[in-house]
């Protein structure tokens, strides 16, 4: 790969499911895959990236890629959509932190995963030193059932961090924007299939993505994550106002649960 103005990909960038042979159904032959021996250079430097050699073309994953040449690349489980942004440097999904170990939290919905030795930093001005995620379940966001194009814009709410401390306890509450995501999208898909829930082919029901402090006496909280308690709800009631909201709870540096905030009116 050479520089010349801007960074040229010369392999084509993939994602593949391994295995011994992959057959082509459309002409009946058969691919072999093997890992392929090239080397692959950016910028005049060589790079470490696992690729394999399909019917004469390299393929490697396209976030090896972006890591190498440093541009972003991120996907969107509700749109199956895969969004490139050569202007915006790689970042690994799982958090943005400085060589202090000190975590920036994603603002664009994109999933934080938390660990051991990360600090965040809190409301308070302090920082909160993560000491123990071992509770932590990852997993991705639901798998769209619907037409999402025809719901308006989501906007997302802050990654607010709210730390309590006394000489009996030091505890931590951060706003999983990428859980928020998750009720939001349960919500999509349950509308989905309320067909009294629209009209004129637009649906009746609203969002938000905070919750009134006024409400929090009226906020149904629960964990672990169970979309039947959201769902049962929408079912039940298709054409109301949603109130979300999403906290990962942490106990003296231990990760406990996170915690799904959830009413309606």
């Amino acid at each position: 790969m050479k520089n010349s103005g801007k960074k040229e990909i010369a392999l084509v960038a993939s994602g593949i499911v391994l295995g011994v042979s992959i057959t082509a159904p459309a002409a009946g032959a058969v691919l072999t895959v093997q890992q392929s021996s090239q080397k692959i250079v950016v910028d005049g430097k060589p790079v470490q990236i696992e690729a394999y050699s399909i019917g004469g073309c390299n393929y490697c994953k396209l976030r090896d890629i972006g890591r190498a040449m440093n541009f972003s690349v991120e996907y969107d489980p509700l749109t199956n959509t895969i969004h490139i942004n050569s202007g915006a440097p790689y970042e690994d999904s799982s958090s943005a932190m400085t060589a202090s170990r000190t975590v920036t939290l994603p603002t664009d919905g994109r999933q934080y995963i938390p660990q051991a030795g990360d600090r965040i930093l809190c409301d308070d001005g302090t920082e909160y030193e993560i000491k123990d995620v071992a509770r932590w379940d990852s997993s991705p966001l639901p798998t769209p059932t619907c037409d999402c194009d025809v719901f308006p814009a989501l906007t997302l709410p802050e990654p607010i961090v709210k730390h309590y401390s006394d000489k009996h306890s030091d505890d931590l509450f951060v706003r999983n924007v990428f859980e928020v995501r998750r009720m939001v999208y349960t919500i999509y898909n349950a509308i989905g299939e309320e067909p009294d829930a629209w009209r004129d082919g637009k649906p009746l029901f609203k969002i938000s993505t905070e919750i009134p402090t006024e409400y929090e006496p009226y906020t149904e909280r629960f964990w672990p994550w169970r979309s039947e308690e959201i769902t049962d709800v929408v079912h039940a009631c298709p054409n109301v106002r949603y109130y979300v909201d999403a906290y990962d709870v942490y106990h003296d540096g231990v990760y406990l649960c996170t915690r799904y905030c959830f009413m309606s009116i």
